[in-house]
């Protein structure tokens, strides 16, 4: 724990748990007495994922955080449902979302792949950097002023460590090669948080082999902005965008205006989010059965309607 005098270690307290239930996080503030953490301070922010599994469990990956940094390759592909996947997770974080983009060293066209990214995160700042030669770390570290906190998230076998590591200016993170198979080593097993030189704080996080949604409605509206205005022009308030009459996002995806995989994307995130509510809200079960119950009756008495 790091507080005024430097780091310290503390013993928590047999009832130390936040508000919403969930214990101790990376980034918490907690208050002490003597050598013991009594009490977690409410948090402005938190990175939240599903515990990975058939459960509904809460996991939290770092609390009071400014910005989450979605780091990902520039090598290899299927990023962008990826990348969209954590963006939806870290607009619901309350904290401000950022794609790095690793590995710029080893990419033959970065142009092209930041451009496609770029497009496809809307309102998101999206820089590609190398730890090999430098190049772009210097736009990461202005993020990470003094005060301010980032916590890195992604996938194993992205460069989370040697970026870490490149940030740090010395080695706070174990680093390995990727598997002949191409997919990522874990090499941070345990979140941990590193004071820069600059002055900012940076957690790192394990690579997640999972990312499961909460209840990431907000964020998910705010990562598919553009499906979700797309979709408020359809003709009608409930349309299930498959063959309805006046969809509006059929249109688009006929039309070229929407990538039929990011409209997916989309339609997936929804889903699991939706389930998730179910899984943890039996007021949400309910509605969700009076919902279903007024649509069948609005299809019956819609005799006209295309089915």
């Amino acid at each position: 724990m790091l507080t005024a005098q430097g780091a310290r270690r503390v013993v928590p307290g047999a009832a130390l748990h936040a508000a919403d239930g969930t214990g101790p996080a990376v980034g918490d503030w907690v208050a002490l007495r003597g050598e013991l953490a009594v009490e977690i301070l409410p948090r402005t922010s938190a990175f939240v994922r599903t515990v990975a599994g058939r459960t509904s469990a809460a996991q939290v990956v770092a609390a009071n955080i400014d910005l989450v940094l979605v780091v990902d390759a520039l090598t290899g592909g299927a990023r962008l449902r990826r990348i969209e996947r954590y963006l939806a997770v870290a607009w619901s974080s309350g904290a401000t979302p950022v794609v790095v983009l690793t590995k710029a060293d080893l990419c033959a066209d970065v142009a092209a792949v930041v451009g496609a990214v770029r497009e496809d995160a809307l309102g998101v700042e999206v820089l590609p950097v190398s730890s090999v030669t430098g190049d772009g770390l210097a736009a990461v570290r202005d993020l990470l002023r003094p005060g301010r906190t980032a916590a890195m998230v992604g996938p194993s076998g992205v460069g989370k460590s040697s970026l870490a590591n490149a940030l740090a200016g010395r080695t706070v993170a174990g680093t390995r090669e990727i598997r002949g198979d191409g997919r990522g080593r874990h090499a941070t097993t345990a979140r941990e948080l590193h004071l820069l030189p600059g002055g900012g704080l940076l957690v790192d996080t394990p690579g997640m082999r999972e990312l499961g949604l909460r209840d990431d409605a907000e964020g998910i509206a705010t990562a598919y902005a553009d499906v979700g205005e797309l979709a408020a022009g359809c003709r009608f308030r409930d349309c299930g965008h498959s063959g309805e009459p006046g969809c509006a996002v059929a249109a688009a995806i006929d039309d070229g205006r929407l990538d039929p995989a990011r409209f997916t994307g989309w339609r997936k995130l929804e889903a699991e989010a939706r389930r998730q509510r179910l899984r943890v809200d039996a007021r949400a079960r309910a509605e969700e059965r009076a919902r279903l119950r007024t649509l069948h009756r609005a299809r019956r008495e819609q005799p006209n309607r295309s089915r």
